[in-house]
């Protein structure tokens, strides 16, 4: 039975899987979007959604040592301070006055090799609600 089973495993262990999804973070916070699979862009659109939050929440942050924990705690998944500081000074302001949803996969369709579906996982506009 797969009661409360949520994860999908994407046919990978436990630490294979968590160094894709922090590698498509990665890439979607550098380059703003890129093309992967379906699966992989649902799967990695959680840990985006939460590295935004906790980025609002350090850019909010009146107190100086609160601002410091969250961006080690962002840091956590990245082991880059540059990132890091990109992601709380430049991309969460974008998002300050928005409750979620933050990302967006767009369909564009079948890989050639294997008929895998494709998507387009991007960061959205500022402009669009």
């Amino acid at each position: 039975m797969r009661h409360r089973v949520k994860r999908n495993k994407l046919n990978r262990y436990a630490s294979h899987r968590k160094a894709l999804v922090k590698n498509i973070a990665r890439s979607v916070f550098e380059e703003g979007s890129i093309v992967t699979t379906t699966v992989k862009a649902k799967v990695a659109r959680t840990l985006v959604e939460k590295i935004i939050t906790k980025a609002k929440k350090a850019n909010a942050a009146e107190n100086p040592v609160r601002k410091m924990a969250l961006s080690r705690e962002i840091n956590k998944n990245f082991n880059d301070r540059k990132l890091v500081d990109k992601i709380v000074n430049e991309i969460a302001p974008k998002y300050q006055d928005r409750n979620g949803g933050y990302t967006r996969i767009l369909k564009i369709g079948f890989r050639r090799g294997d008929a895998s579906e494709m998507s387009l996982f991007q960061l959205l506009p500022v402009d669009e609600k």
